[in-house]
């Protein structure tokens, strides 16, 4: 009975210990790392995770933008983790070094059919500084707020306590360079 009750007692001990270390930030980095690691769209290897005050970044060159969004998707997804900053980046086709094919110019491929590789770092730029100054703002509580960038556009989701938050996020998200568009999907007013 009393070696029953010491294997419960130290499994829930263990069990405890585990939940409490999946909220702190090495722990959610741990979490998020693990998941990459099993999933079979993302490697790992390929992305550096870092938390700080729940905040997860994501770093580095992956081969597709299945594999961003896969990403992007498991690591928001991970208990504990308040927002994601996106600082990942797509790697493009190598060009082939050898045969007979040579690309058009530049100036003779549509328009349509240009690819922009600027978008890409661009976009991961302005994710990051405007997480970093809904952050680094006292009137905006920038741990609820998510940041998505895509051409430019930038989507802003989350819940805030008032609307002087949501529109002062508005307001610094605009201001920010590179930004095109700002779509607000920042719900006011729910409990967080």
């Amino acid at each position: 009975m009393l070696r029953k009750s010491t294997v419960l007692l130290f499994t829930v001990a263990v069990l405890a210990v585990a939940s409490a270390c999946s909220q702190t930030d090495s722990g959610i980095t741990a979490s998020v790392k693990s998941k990459f690691a099993t999933d079979d769209v993302v490697k790992a290897r390929q992305i550096d995770v870092t938390t700080q005050n729940h905040v997860v970044a994501l770093t580095g060159t992956v081969d597709s933008a299945a594999t961003k969004a896969r990403a992007l998707e498991i690591a928001r997804n991970t208990k504990g983790v308040d927002s994601v900053i996106d600082n990942l980046t797509v790697a493009e086709a190598a060009a082939p070094t050898s045969g007979t094919e040579v690309p058009p110019p530049a100036a003779d491929v549509p328009q349509d059919k240009a690819k922009d590789t600027g978008d890409v770092i661009s976009d991961a730029t302005i994710t990051a500084t405007v997480k970093t100054k809904l952050l680094g703002d006292t009137k905006t509580p920038g741990l609820k707020i998510d940041v998505d960038t895509s051409n430019g556009v930038v989507t802003l989701s989350g819940d805030v306590a008032t609307a002087a938050e949501r529109t002062n996020a508005v307001k610094l998200t605009r201001e920010t360079n590179g930004v095109k568009r700002v779509i607000d999907k920042i719900t006011v007013g729910k409990k967080s």
